[in-house]
């Protein structure tokens, strides 16, 4: 399992995104993964990226949220909570593994395979800048703009 570290560059992704689109690397982007679509944890940090979407606009950053979930509920998703970010589609995982965010958890005493709730600041040039894992959803969209709007 590769473990993305500042100052690496980042790993190409190309994936199927709400809307019909494509989500791609191209300029400087905000790359979060989450684990699962209109979860209470994933709809707070979805909104509260929303929230912040013109404000990265206005840094001429990219904000998009990957799950394995498929393009269809990602629509439903940012549908029903107006979403303004970019939510893509790892439905085979290999973008969530490539990142290093495939990762074994547990929950009542059980183990599984889930997505590591991580997010990546990426720069024009394809470098990641800052990395922020094992996320605690509760401030993080601000934190992450603050990151983007400090030189």
């Amino acid at each position: 399992m590769p473990e993305i570290t500042e100052g690496q560059p980042a790993p190409a992704f190309d994936m199927p995104a709400d809307g019909g689109g494509r989500a791609t690397l191209s300029g400087p982007t905000v790359l979060y993964f989450y684990p699962k679509a209109d979860t209470p944890g994933c709809t707070s940090e979805a909104k509260d990226f929303s929230e912040q979407a013109d404000a990265f606009a206005a840094a001429g950053v990219t904000v998009i949220g990957v799950s394995k979930d498929p393009v269809k509920k990602l629509d439903r998703f940012k549908a029903k909570y107006d979403l303004k970010v970019v939510l893509a589609s790892d439905e085979e995982a290999g973008v969530t593994e490539a990142w290093g965010v495939w990762v074994e958890k547990s929950m009542y005493g059980k183990t599984y395979m889930g997505i590591e709730r991580a997010t990546f600041l990426i720069d024009g040039t394809g470098v990641v800048r800052r990395v922020w894992r094992k996320v605690s959803v509760k401030g993080h969209a601000m934190e992450v703009l603050a990151a983007v709007q400090s030189p």
